[in-house]
């Protein structure tokens, strides 16, 4: 038995690589929406309806409006947007925090996909205030640096036909402090305040490195750098998509002696690396923003749901 999947907003850059890794399943029969009608709500409906599961790879007003036209209640949701990503009625779908969360995917209706830059955030500070290392009043910063398809078409077309020298350099942004990600990031940790957080987007076109740095003096247990990178490995031991790597105490993971934002692209894979001495301590973790970052995650989830192997596809 095939199962039907529909993705409303098809056209977009991470419905798009849905689109692509369902279009290699032989279990999956995807459906198709003419183009001519998928802003049409009565022919979306009918497919959000029909499918048992659903991608919504839309803005959020519009990922509401269509969890709102579902009356099927088999239909299953992946929700892509940040409109549902604190909401209770909705399972987080970051499945290697531990504590039930993947049996709460397999399980869900409604799932809702994690934002790239917070997935990062999340799998290097989660494990850290669930083992009552950090404290959850600590001044957490945190700097993520990504690819420009992270932006979307729009994005994607300014780098790709701008002049260079407009694009060139790395580009921080969200510098209000206010950036979308920012609720998941202290509702799912359970921080008591938000992160400041600094996102930069450079000139390549996707991969991403998320860093944040603690002071040793200030956790509530007295550890340094090799003894978190250990702890660590063992909360993710058993993990197939996360790899925490060996600590390299001149902090030099990559060959060239600079760190390589890209070097998990084309894969649903975290490395988490932690770099640092007695004093300081910097977590970094790097994935493909189109992988664990958006798509992938999304196909990791919609594995769950179905009963498929969680690896399926990956």
């Amino acid at each position: 038995m095939a199962y039907k999947v529909y993705v409303d907003g098809q056209e977009g850059t991470t419905g798009l690589k849905i689109q692509d890794y369902l279009s290699q399943r032989t279990e999956i029969e995807l459906l198709k929406i003419d183009p001519q009608k998928r802003k049409d709500i009565s022919a979306r409906k009918e497919y959000l309806n029909e499918a048992d599961l659903v991608f919504l790879c839309l803005p959020d007003d519009a990922a509401r409006e269509a969890v709102s036209l579902i009356d099927s209640k088999r239909t299953k949701v992946i929700d892509a947007s940040t409109a549902h990503r604190i909401n209770k009625d909705w399972v987080y779908g970051l499945p290697e925090l531990g504590g039930g969360q993947r049996d709460r995917i397999r399980t869900a209706l409604r799932v809702a996909n994690p934002g790239c830059h917070a997935t990062g955030f999340i799998l290097l500070v989660f494990p850290l205030i669930q083992l009552r290392i950090l404290p959850k009043d600590y001044p957490v910063c945190c700097t993520s640096i990504t690819g420009y398809s992270g932006g979307g078409k729009k994005l994607i077309s300014k780098y790709e036909t701008s002049p260079k020298e407009l694009v060139s350099s790395p580009k921080p942004y969200g510098l209000s402090l206010k950036h979308k990600h920012l609720p998941e990031m202290r509702e799912i940790t359970g921080l008591e305040y938000p992160p400041v957080f600094q996102p930069v987007v450079a000139n390549y076109y996707k991969g991403m490195a998320v860093s944040v740095p603690l002071v040793s003096r200030l956790l509530d247990k007295k550890l340094d750098a090799g003894n978190i990178r250990e702890l660590l490995a063992e909360y993710y031991s058993g993990e197939h998509f996360i790899k925490v790597m060996p600590y390299f105490a001149d902090g030099i993971p990559d060959g060239d002696g600079y760190f390589n934002p890209e070097a998990c692209n084309d894969t649903n894979n975290v490395e988490i690396f932690v770099f640092g001495n007695d004093d300081q301590i910097l977590l970094m973790a790097r994935f493909d923003n189109l992988g664990k970052g958006a798509s992938g995650a999304a196909i990791q989830n919609m594995n769950l749901m179905l009963g498929l192997n969680e690896t399926a596809g990956l």
